[in-house]
């Protein structure tokens, strides 16, 4: 199915049959995100809301700088997204880390910039939500002015009380592999105060390794781990996947124009890597949702480029992770991207 509304880059979290979307719309350098709610698995949804409270304070150029979205305790909704040029407000004359969250009114609050200090946010942050109060909000930038992409650090921050206030931000790790000035990272929270982590190094220029990031205080503190080297000399704008299945986290990312994807165990450690079947055409953007039977569906994008559109392709596995059908669906629109989620009859439904 096509955005509501002729809306870009949907992003979705679901409860059962409750559907939470995210998407945009706009002018794609300075823009607007929009929420809708559906409590019958998609079959209807509400009227859209505006999440930021400035005009124009979103982005889409580059797929992926936009808005990310998480359901907490109480079904609670989180949003985050990268500020567009004219976002407000600013920290140190550049773009902010802008957060805002549903209220019981019905209404977002105003938007919040949660970076106090840091320079030359690029691509996009992203955010989690835990069913115990706890919400993150995750960036990279620079540590220093002007310490281009082997100077960039994660940053995180936390909250104990559903988003209503934000601690210190932390650096993740403080190891020197730099970040992908403009790849997406991406944060997910489960129980016990388990935080993980995914983001694309950016070391001696051409080292793109993705390392995963695992901590079991709640962000407090992590260790790292590089779980899949790539060699390019130039920056991919490249993004990542979480989805639970059972008792693993399954996650996907791109990798030398291909998508690869794997199950992490609850201590943090990736099982056997697989790539999508057969060959595509600069494979990007993978998406990932799990059904009760365990069957998986893995989508991502192909053919999209700087202010060009493409197609949508996605695979079916069962729980053995053995292919079953696949397809493609073309007219995806410039700076599109795809979603998935899984129905509680079983099926699966893709939004692009």
């Amino acid at each position: 199915m096509r955005v509501p509304h002729g809306g870009l880059q949907p992003q979705i979290v679901t409860e059962g049959a409750n559907v939470h979307l995210l998407y945009y719309k706009g002018d794609p350098k300075a823009g607007d995100l929009f929420y809708v709610h559906s409590s019958d698995a998609g079959k209807t949804s509400s009227a859209p809301i505006r999440v930021n409270s400035q005009m124009g304070s979103a982005i889409a150029m580059g797929t992926i700088r936009g808005g990310q979205i998480a359901i907490g305790r109480e079904g609670r909704v989180y949003v985050a997204w990268n500020g567009s040029g004219k976002a407000e407000p600013r920290v140190g004359g550049g773009s902010p880390m802008l957060y805002s969250r549903l209220l019981p009114n019905g209404e977002f609050e105003p938007q919040r910039n949660m970076m106090a200090s840091g320079f030359d946010l690029d691509a996009g942050g992203s955010l989690a939500a835990d069913n115990e109060g706890h919400v993150y909000v995750a960036w990279h930038s620079g540590a220093v002015k002007s310490g281009g992409e082997e100077g960039r650090r994660v940053w995180l921050v936390r909250s104990d009380d559903d988003g209503a206030t934000f601690g210190k931000a932390i650096m993740v790790w403080n190891e020197p592999t730099g970040v992908c000035a403009c790849c997406q990272l991406k944060v997910w929270a489960g129980a016990g105060e388990k935080v993980r982590l995914l983001y694309r190094s950016a070391t001696n220029i051409e080292n793109r390794d993705t390392y995963l990031m695992v901590s079991e205080d709640g962000g407090r503190t992590f260790r790292g781990a590089n779980i899949h080297p790539w060699k390019i000399n130039a920056c991919p704008m490249s993004s990542y996947s979480f989805a639970k299945i059972a008792e693993s986290l399954l996650s996907a990312w791109e990798s030398e124009q291909q998508i690869f994807w794997a199950p992490f165990n609850e201590d943090g450690k990736a099982g056997v890597i697989l790539g999508a079947p057969g060959k595509g055409d600069n494979r990007k953007h993978p998406v990932l949702a799990s059904n009760a039977r365990g069957e998986i569906l893995l989508a991502w994008t192909e053919g999209t480029g700087w202010a060009r559109g493409g197609k949508v392709k996605w695979q079916m596995f069962d729980a053995a992770r053995r292919p079953l059908a696949s397809g493609e669906q073309n007219g995806l629109p410039v700076w599109g991207m795809t979603a998935v989620f899984a129905r509680p009859d079983g099926s699966f439904a893709l939004m692009y």
